[in-house]
C-alpha cells in the first residue's frame, strides 16, 4: 500500500475500499450514541424529493411522524437489525492522530500500514417508510370546530379582525396539523366541500347551503334559467342582491354543479349536477329521522327541481333501508360521516348490522384506499364471508 493510503482517514477510506481489501477501524475521539442522529433507508424514486428537501415530517407531539412528499404520506418505521452499523464522519485527521488510543498498537495493531476509519456511532438499526393514507379524519375535526353559517354574513368584521379566530384555520395551520401530503389535503379540503373565506378554510353550515341552493332554483324559475347553463355572473350578482356573499354564491355553483365552458364574454357557464342535488334534498328530509318508503320519495320526489330525473339508486352511501312488519323504511346513513381508517370504518359498520349483504356494503367501503391492499385484501382482512348457495349473494360480518 503507497504512502497516499498510509495513515488516518474517514469515510473515504470505506467509500473507496478496493475489492478483497480491508479497513482497520477505531473508536472517534467523539464517539456516542447521538441518539438525535438516525439511518433513512429510502426506495430510489424518494430520492430526488429528499436531496432537492421536497419533503416534510409531520405530526404534532403526541403523534407518530409521517414523512410526506408532494403527493404521498409516509409512515416512519424502525427496524432493527441483527448486524449492526458503523457510521464513520468525513476525515479529522488532526483530532484523530491526536488521540492517544489511535497510535497505541498494542490495541490496534499495524494501524500506521493502513487507512484507518473512525467509528462515530453504532447504528443497531433503522427507519423505514411505508406508504400509508392520508390522516384526513383530523382535518374534518378541525373544519367542524366552527363552520360559516348565516349568522356571520353580517359578522364578517368582527369575525377576522382578531375578536374570535377559535376553530379558524388557514393553510398553514392545516399543513403543521393535519399528517397529509399538500397534494392529499388539498383533496381532504375538496371532499369536504370547503371554501376559503378571507384566507381561512370553512365548511359551510348544510342549513346554509340549503338556504343559499332553494335561491338559486327560485331565482332560475323567475329569471328563467336552464339549470344545464347557468351564466355565472349572472347568478353570483342576482344570489347578492338576495344577501349572499359572492364568495358562498360561487361556492354553491362548485357544490352543486359543473364547470362546463366559458361563453363569448369569457363568463363561465354552469351546469347543476342532478345526482348532487337530488342527495341534498335526500338528506335535508331524513334529518328529521327516518320515514316510510312511501312517505320519503312521495316528499323527495316534490322537492326535486323541474327538469332533474330522481331515483332511488342516488342515494347509494347515502342511506339504509330496513323491514318493519309489511312496511320498508329509510334512514339516514352516510359514508361522509364515517372514519377513513379501515379498522375503524369497519367497526362502525358491524355496530349498524351484525350482517351485510354485498349489494349494501359495498357502497360505504369502495372509497378505502391502503397503499398496498387491494379491496379484496381489505375484506379479507376485517370481515368473514358466508354464502348459503352458489347463487345467493354473499354475505359479510365481523372477522
Amino acid at each position: 500500500m503507497d504512502q497516499a493510503e498510509m495513515g488516518c482517514s474517514g469515510a473515504e477510506a470505506v467509500l473507496n475500499l478496493r475489492p478483497n481489501s480491508s479497513v482497520a477501524i477505531a473508536y472517534h475521539p467523539h464517539f456516542g450514541s447521538y441518539d438525535d442522529l438516525m439511518l433513512l433507508e429510502l426506495d430510489e424514486k424518494l430520492l430526488p424529493d429528499v436531496l432537492q428537501q421536497r419533503v416534510t415530517l409531520r405530526g404534532q407531539p403526541d403523534e407518530d411522524a409521517v414523512l410526506c412528499t408532494k403527493s404521498k404520506t409516509y409512515a416512519i418505521k424502525f427496524v432493527g437489525t441483527s448486524n449492526s452499523s458503523f457510521l464513520i464522519p468525513p476525515s479529522d485527521q488532526s483530532a484523530l492522530c491526536e488521540n492517544s488510543q489511535v497510535s497505541d498498537d498494542k490495541v490496534y495493531g499495524q494501524v500506521g500500514q493502513q487507512r484507518l476509519a473512525p467509528v462515530i456511532k453504532v447504528a443497531p438499526g433503522n427507519m423505514e417508510l411505508i406508504e400509508i393514507s392520508p390522516r384526513l379524519d383530523k382535518l374534518k375535526l378541525l373544519l367542524s370546530e366552527n363552520p360559516y353559517g348565516s349568522e356571520e354574513v353580517l359578522e364578517v368584521e368582527d369575525l377576522y379582525e382578531g375578536k374570535n379566530k377559535t376553530g379558524l384555520y388557514r393553510w398553514d395551520d392545516l399543513v403543521e396539523r393535519v399528517q397529509a401530503s399538500n397534494d392529499e389535503l388539498r383533496a381532504g379540503l375538496l371532499a369536504l366541500s370547503a371554501v376559503e373565506i378571507e384566507g381561512y378554510w370553512r365548511i359551510v353550515e348544510e342549513k346554509y347551503m340549503d338556504m343559499i341552493l332553494r335561491m338559486l332554483l327560485h331565482n332560475s324559475v323567475l329569471n328563467d334559467w336552464s339549470l344545464d347553463a347557468l351564466n355565472e355572473a349572472e347568478v353570483v350578482r342576482v344570489l347578492a342582491s338576495d344577501g349572499f356573499p359572492h364568495k358562498l354564491a360561487l361556492h354553491c355553483l362548485d357544490v352543486y354543479g359543473s364547470k362546463m365552458d366559458e361563453d363569448v364574454c369569457a363568463n363561465y357557464i354552469w351546469k347543476l349536477d342532478g345526482r348532487r342535488v337530488c342527495v341534498h334534498f335526500a338528506r335535508e328530509i331524513l334529518k328529521a329521522g327516518k320515514r316510510k318508503m312511501e312517505n320519503f320519495m312521495g316528499e323527495w320526489l316534490k322537492q326535486i327541481p323541474d327538469g332533474m330525473q330522481a331515483s332511488f339508486d342516488m342515494l347509494e352511501g347515502e342511506v339504509l333501508t330496513e323491514k318493519l312488519g309489511v312496511e320498508t323504511w329509510v334512514r339516514a346513513f352516510s359514508v361522509s360521516s364515517l372514519p377513513s381508517t379501515p379498522a375503524e370504518r369497519f367497526s362502525i359498520l358491524f355496530r349498524e348490522r351484525s350482517k351485510w349483504e354485498w349489494k349494501d356494503l359495498h357502497p360505504y367501503i369502495r372509497d378505502l384506499k391502503v397503499p398496498g391492499l387491494s379491496s379484496e385484501a381489505l375484506l379479507l382482512k376485517y370481515t368473514r364471508r358466508t354464502q348459503p348457495s352458489l347463487d345467493a349473494e354473499p354475505v359479510f360480518s365481523a372477522r
